[in-house]
């Protein structure tokens, strides 16, 4: 049974003001899907791009429907008035996109707990709770044959050293998000709903990024390589792709797509800087 489009789907998407979660948003807007945006930019900031609002008219002019929905993912009463909110104006969810994320590349010392707190309370806490408000929703969708999904932008998991070594913090949180994958797709599957994650190869140039010190996002791809992958994730049988860690080069090669000239952001580049997580 092919479900190639997302049309009339309703997705969540998290952290979709800007970058990975726009881009993804913008790819279903253009089979017409239905966007519910939880984030917290509503008003423009200097050294971020994009706000909740911008992003809704992006998502427009993709071809999709658009709600901003201004969300702290930490604040459980939040995710609920948003998921409520979602259900209202277009009356269910059948896809969640847990793409929001706090990233502190820092060794121990260097990591005040604010910023563990931030980071467990975005990528675990936040990932478990939108997760959590979605599911009755997303249990509904499977009741009604429309395929749902929850997507998690978390890396592989992997127990070397290498990866945890330079900063703790950050690795436990994005294996938090892992954990829920591999946890949820299990505990969901009797319903007919996936679970999934998807990582990139490279690094992509994203405003985050570019606040990191020292990254050349010449050496980088763009964001929506992650979001053409991410539409074959949640184009896919949810009944049979489900507890899987995708990689976006190889996910796009197993569909035949090998030349990823057009995602890099210099066309032409070979030596990408490595993303973190890949073995």
């Amino acid at each position: 049974m092919s479900h190639r489009t997302l049309q009339g789907k309703t997705l969540v998407v998290t952290g979709a003001s800007r970058g990975i979660g726009l881009a993804i948003a913008k790819r279903a807007a253009a089979d017409g899907a239905n966007i519910v945006i939880l984030a917290k930019t509503t008003e423009p900031n200097p050294k971020l791009p994009g706000t909740l609002y911008s992003a809704a008219e992006e998502i427009v002019a993709a071809g999709g429907q658009a709600l901003p929905v201004p969300t702290d993912i930490r604040d459980e009463n939040a995710v609920a008035a948003a998921v409520a909110a979602a259900v209202e104006r277009f009356g269910g969810i059948d896809i969640l996109v847990n793409n929001a994320s706090a990233i502190s590349l820092t060794p121990t010392p260097a990591t005040p707990m604010k910023r563990f707190d931030l980071m467990f309370g975005v990528n675990v806490r936040g990932t478990y709770c939108c997760t959590q408000a979605c599911l009755p929703h997303l249990i509904e969708s499977a009741k009604a044959g429309r395929n749902p999904h929850v997507l998690n932008m978390s890396p592989p998991l992997s127990m070397r050293e290498h990866w945890f070594r330079p900063h703790v913090a950050y690795t436990m949180a994005k294996y938090g998000m892992s954990e829920c994958t591999l946890g949820h797709a299990g505990e969901f599957r009797p319903h007919g709903i996936a679970v999934n994650s998807l990582w990139p190869r490279t690094a992509i140039a994203t405003a985050a990024l570019q606040m990191i010190p020292g990254v050349d996002t010449n050496l980088c791809r763009k964001p929506e390589i992650l979001a053409v992958a991410a539409w074959w994730i949640l184009t896919s049988d949810a009944k049979s792709t489900t507890g899987r860690f995708f990689i976006d080069d190889e996910l796009l090669a197993s569909h035949g797509i090998n030349d990823l000239d057009r995602y890099a952001v210099v066309p032409g580049t070979k030596n990408f800087i490595p993303d973190f997580f890949v073995d």
